[in-house]
């Protein structure tokens, strides 16, 4: 993943810039736009002006900012911009550990730290990888569109897995999840594709959710209720289980 490289030491140089649009949704604002144009010609007002905002959200909702991401062997960052909603211990699902025949590796059946999170409709909706390596799986699950804040929604909504093995043999695997207004999950990857950590892999139209499952002896570094930056948020360091706590203020 080309770009430019930053330290801690001061290399490199930093500016703010206006976002970029990824192409997947600058059909949709050009369609607004065209809308918005027509019926401020005619000066159909109730009409334009509606428009004209749909148009500034479509553009806000499908924005691509560059991030900055860890060079660090042991960190699996964030795949989502949003909040951390949910932590638990449960089974990695079934797409993921479930042999199929073909000699992939695959994460196991024994409980792992899950960590979910939340995206809102005003968070950036670009998905990038949490660590570098081989995309082994990409599963794609039709479903229901129930409020993706639920714990049940990693298990009935339409949701995509992908599993991704780093060079050690450590497997990462992530999930995304359709909401209440998310209707079509877009995939950048397929299985056999190399990664690097917090390259774009996808996108989820309109609200969503993202599960990542933590390896075997690994907790997360992030707390219940923390926001959390795609490709920048250091979500844990493999083999890593400490003890955190935070105050909500």
């Amino acid at each position: 993943m080309a770009g430019e490289i930053l330290d801690n030491r001061g290399s490199g140089s930093a500016g703010w810039s206006w976002p970029a649009i990824h192409p997947e949704g600058r059909k949709f604002a050009l369609i607004s736009a065209v809308v918005c144009v027509v019926t401020a010609f005619f000066a159909w007002e109730t009409i334009a002006w509606p428009m004209a905002g749909l148009t500034i959200g479509i553009l806000a909702f499908f924005r691509d900012p560059r991030r900055v991401t860890p060079r660090d062997d042991r960190a699996i960052v964030s795949p989502a911009d949003g909040m951390i909603t949910l932590i638990q211990k449960v089974p990695p699902p079934r797409e993921l550990s479930a042999e199929d025949g073909s000699g992939t590796k695959v994460m196991g059946t024994e409980p792992v730290t899950r960590v979910s999170i939340f995206m809102s409709v005003f968070d950036v909706h670009i998905n990038r990888a949490p660590v570098g390596g081989t995309i082994r799986r990409v599963v794609y699950i039709p479903g229901k569109f129930v409020n993706a804040d639920l714990d049940k929604a990693s298990e009935e909504n339409e949701r995509q897995h992908i599993l991704v093995e780093r060079g050690d043999g450590v497997m990462i695997g992530f999930t995304q999840i359709a909401g209440l207004v998310a209707r079509r999950i877009v995939p950048f990857v397929k299985p056999g594709d190399i990664v690097a950590a917090g390259q774009r892999v996808g996108l989820i139209r309109f609200g969503s959710r993202v599960d990542v499952y933590l390896p075997e002896g690994t907790e997360p570094r992030v707390l219940m209720g923390q926001k959390v930056v795609a490709g920048e948020t250091v979500l844990a360091e493999i083999g890593q289980a400490p003890m955190i706590e935070g105050f909500s203020q």
